[in-house]
Order: C-alpha cells, then structure tokens, then sequence
C-alpha cells in the first residue's frame, strides 16, 4: 500500500490523440483520484504537452479527453518538433506550480527536462516506453536518452526487454530500471444493437469467424505477416469460414490494402481503418492476433484478455512477460506466417483450447493489470524517487 498523505505531480505527455501513452496517464490519473476518495494518497496532477498547430487554443482530442475528465492541461505552443525555445515556458509552469515530482513520458520531455535544468530542483521520473526506430532520423533522435536519463532519479519502463535496450544504450544499471506493465479497466460489454450495427455495416453474418487485429499500420506492427497468415489458413483449412478483420491506420495502410487485394481470399479480409470504440470489435471476434515484430507491453493484448477473446501473438518484447504459452494465449515467432497460421487454426477448431486460453487471460488480467494496482505500484516508486532525493541532498 502506498503512503497517505498528497501528491504533486506534472506530468509531461506528447501526444495529440488518445494514444497508449495518452491512455494510460489518463487511466492513472482517474483511478488515483479514485483511490484518493477512500484514503489513500491524494493526487494533484498538471499534464504539460506541446503543440505545433496554428491555433494552440483549438483543444486536441487528447487536450479535450483529459479537460473532460477535469485533469488540468497545460498547452506549451511551438514551432517545430524539437524547438528549445519551450525551455522558458516550461520553467515558468514547472515554478508556478512546484510539484513534489516531475514525470516524463518520451525522448523529448525527457531532453528538455534535461536541458533546462529542472531536474536539480525536482525529483524526476522518466517513463521510457520504447523506441521508434523506423527511420534513421528517429534513430539518432532516440540517442538523446544517453544523455538525459542518467539524471533521473528513477526510471520506468513497460516490460524487461526494454528495461535491457534502455540499459545497453544509457549505461544505466538494469537495477535501477524499473519495470511497470500496462493496466486495463474492465468495461461492459457493447449493446446488441452496436454489434448488430457493426456486423451489418461490414456485410458480415453469423457463421463468419473474425479473426481481428487493432494497431497502428506500420512495419513494425507486421500486418502484412498476418495477411499472409491468413492467406495460409484458408489454403489449407476452406472449411474454416474465416474473415480477417484490420482496424487501424498508418503509413503501412496503402501497402496492406494492396496485400488484401491482391490474396486470393480478398473478400474475406476487411480494412476497418481507425476505430475510436473497440468494444463492438472484440465483441465479434473469434480470435484476437498480435503479428508484431516488436511490442511493449501492448494495450491491445490486454484489451482482447479482458474482453474473454483468445489471443495469438508473437514472442516478442513485453508479450511473453504477460501471458503464459499455451495457457493464457499461444505465442508464436515473429515473421512466421507458417506457424502463425497453424495456432490461428488451433484456436479456431479447438474449443476446450478457446475456453481455457480465455479463462486463463481473464484471470491473468484481474490479479497483475488492474488500474488500482498499476496506480498504487507507481504512487509507491515517485514516493520513493522523491524521498531518495531528499537522503542524498
């Protein structure tokens, strides 16, 4: 149990949109404000974030979300990506309010951190949520860590195999890198309508397994390892009424609607695009597939466990610190659409095996990922930043 007591803490999230990052500072905020309201710590929270449009003004889907959730939001506007003249607005915000401690979430809240000398002052917190390597800029981008992260008091990242890249790159010790997988409230189930809605807007009907996979369309994500995945499962198995059904968007999109359109199974492969309500979705499927070739501690994944839909996913990153192979999901190589195929079919004729696999993940997410222990578990590690800082000044 987390000490008593208050609080204060700015938060410093890039984002524009409700993203995983974006998701899960809103989660710890809501359920720490919930377990204020029956004694335990309370949570004061300023969210600091950066905005390159014309109009800072004009709120955002990720301003707007947290503003209606009344958590205060702080728009620092700027011109470009990486502009340090934030440095003087930052300070100023950082002074009015003069948290207990200072949490960053991405490469650049963490640099800026850094370079403005903050962190002398305030206990700081660097949540690391894996790197974007999709390019050669982003790349060299990433290698500012080397430089800001030795300074924080503590570290956090969402699963074992970052907490290893983080140390390799920074030189920080494993040991003082913590690790602090995703969360996931439970939530109801859609209404019949909404599923009734969404199956006839997509020409689906009742015989039809989904087989569904949310993410963002990119090449790390591996969508187009799943088509072809697909593409081997109805080869090999017609009798199996599969469907395949990709919600998401990116810049792999136009790539993967090629892919789609050129299998010989295009008619049973459906392109969703973005999607803002999920539930409908897992509320459909037959099987939930994770393709990746690399993951954190995915959202998605938890997402399918608590909606009570088998997982197939890649070993990769985060995923097998989550579920237990042939337990609570089946894990398979990444780039294998072979094998990937084969556990799709298990899943999909098998029902001992779906009924086990969506027990099993159900209970998995009720004792390690609910928002109470996620909240508790980081209230506990910025109390320990905090009074580790105050030993050694």
């Amino acid at each position: 149990m987390p000490p008593s007591g208050s609080l204060k803490i700015v938060s410093l999230v890039e984002a524009t949109t409700m993203n995983a990052v974006a998701k899960g500072t809103l989660e710890f905020f809501r359920t720490a404000r919930e377990l204020s309201d029956v004694g335990e710590t309370a949570i004061q929270g300023l969210v600091v974030t950066f905005d390159r449009s014309r109009d800072p003004e004009q709120a955002n889907e990720f301003v707007r979300t947290f503003r209606n959730s009344a958590i205060e939001v702080e728009v620092i506007p700027e011109r470009r990506r990486f502009d340090l003249a934030v440095i003087p607005a930052l300070r100023n915000l950082i002074e009015q309010h003069q948290p207990d401690i200072v949490v960053t979430h991405s490469v650049k809240s963490h640099f800026l951190i850094w370079r403005s000398r903050l962190w002398k002052k305030y206990p700081w917190v660097a949540f690391h949520h894996g790197y974007t390597t999709t390019d050669r800029k982003m790349r060299v981008y990433n290698r500012l860590d080397r430089w800001a992260l030795p300074k924080a008091d503590r570290v956090l990242t969402v699963c074992r195999a970052f907490a290893r890249e983080l140390a390799d790159i920074t030189g920080i010790a494993l040991e003082n890198i913590s690790v602090q997988h995703n969360a996931i409230r439970p939530s109801g189930p859609p209404s019949a309508a909404e599923i009734e809605s969404l199956r006839q807007h997509h020409g689906l009907v009742e015989s039809d397994r989904i087989i569904l996979s949310i993410g963002r369309l990119s090449k790390e994500k591996a969508h187009i390892d799943l088509i072809a995945a697909f593409n081997r499962l109805c080869e090999r198995n017609p009798e199996t009424k599969a469907c395949l059904m990709i919600a998401g968007d990116g810049p792999e999109r136009e790539r993967l609607l090629t892919a789609a359109k050129d299998s010989s199974f295009s008619a049973r492969i459906t392109s969703a695009g973005q999607v803002s309500e999920v539930r409908p979705y897992y509320a459909i499927a037959d099987l939930f597939v994770l393709p990746s070739h690399s993951e954190g501690s995915p959202n998605v994944l938890l997402e399918a466990m608590a909606a009570k839909v088998p997982v197939v996913a890649t070993s990769v990153g985060g995923v097998p610190e989550i579920v237990e192979p042939e337990v609570s999901a089946l894990l398979v190589p990444p780039s294998d659409p072979s094998t990937m195929a084969a556990a799709m079919n298990r899943v999909l004729n098998d029902g001992e095996l779906k009924v086990a696999l969506t027990k099993n993940a159900a209970a998995l997410i009720a004792a390690n990922h609910s928002p109470e222990r996620y909240a508790r578990s980081l209230i506990t590690i910025y109390h320990d930043a905090i009074n580790r800082r105050s030993i050694s000044t």
